[in-house]
């Protein structure tokens, strides 16, 4: 009996990502390299702009820098973890550590920066003040605590109830016939509308007129002021005009040249015409001779004698 040859065919399987269960390796890969100290790697964007205090002269990390931190747990405030975040500020080298602070929801510079002061942690009107439990305790075992808190607590509502019906007040009053007022804005709008309009046509005529493609400011009392100090010359009429358009815009060297060899050619040819003429003469011919008559002398004498 021939015997047939038996043929298996072997589907390939797809390729599955490596999530280290054939190796040692973790899945996170390089971010987990101290992961055996509690240590990972993750992406820290700066919440607030720092001075680096490593740094030889003062130098600011301005707030969303980001930089590879190693996140580390450190504690507890109650039941929520507080966690260190240590990053390398390439810069100078030195190392930064910001934590976590739960109980006043921030973030804290521990070590190689310090916090800018921008002025925004400042109270202002209007801002609530949060109190922890120990100020909270403070507060209530203090009668003369309570009793100015509760004084300032009236004044402030005093205040602000004022407040608020001032501008209950001013709403009504402005928006009490809300057509007469709407009326009123569109005429405004309406007028100011069309004196935008040519000022923006006289600008744009302006520009074409000196092929300017820059943008043109609004003018100013400033400027019409400025624009009041400067005195033009005038013109000393159509001989200054008729010299400015005979004269050359560019006074060459061979122009000059020119006039040179013309001058030497007229005291040469005058020298040749006259040979009495010496040079020191011919260099004066624009001086004229002129000659004096001699006045004789009378002198009385007697002719008898």
């Amino acid at each position: 009996m021939q015997g047939f040859t038996r043929r298996q065919i072997c589907l390939s399987l797809p390729l599955l990502p490596n999530l280290g269960l054939t190796t040692n390796r973790h899945a996170l890969g390089s971010r987990a390299h101290k992961v055996g100290q509690g240590i990972l790697t993750v992406r820290f964007e700066m919440p607030y702009a720092i001075w680096c205090t490593t740094c030889p002269k003062p130098t600011i990390i301005g707030q969303g820098v980001r930089f590879n931190a190693e996140k580390k747990k450190t504690g507890n405030y109650l039941s929520t973890p507080i966690f260190s975040f240590r990053m390398k500020h390439t810069a100078c080298g030195g190392w930064i550590e910001i934590r976590t602070d739960p109980k006043n929801t921030a973030y804290v510079v521990v070590e190689g920066a310090k916090k800018r002061d921008t002025g925004e942690d400042k109270l202002r009107e209007g801002d609530m003040v949060i109190m922890n439990t120990e100020e909270r305790e403070k507060l209530q075992s203090d009668a003369f605590a309570v009793l100015e808190g509760k004084a300032e607590e009236k004044k402030r509502i005093f205040t602000d109830k004022s407040r608020i019906e001032d501008l209950y007040q001013g709403k009504e009053r402005d928006w009490d016939d809300p057509y007469a007022a709407s009326r009123k804005l569109r005429k405004v709008f309406r007028a100011d509308r069309k004196v935008r309009e040519k000022d923006e046509q006289r600008t744009e005529e302006l520009r074409d007129r000196m092929s300017f493609g820059g943008e043109l400011l609004a003018e100013s009392e400033d400027d019409r002021r400025r624009a009041g100090f400067v005195d033009f010359g005038v013109m000393g009429g159509e001989t200054d005009v008729v010299k400015a358009k005979s004269k050359p815009l560019f006074a060459s060297a061979g122009q000059k040249r020119r006039e040179s060899l013309q001058s030497e050619l007229e005291s040469n040819t005058r020298a040749a015409m006259d040979p009495f003429l010496s040079k020191e003469k011919a260099s004066s011919l624009a001086v004229p001779l002129i000659k004096r008559k001699k006045v004789a002398a009378l002198v009385d004498y007697d002719s008898d004698t």
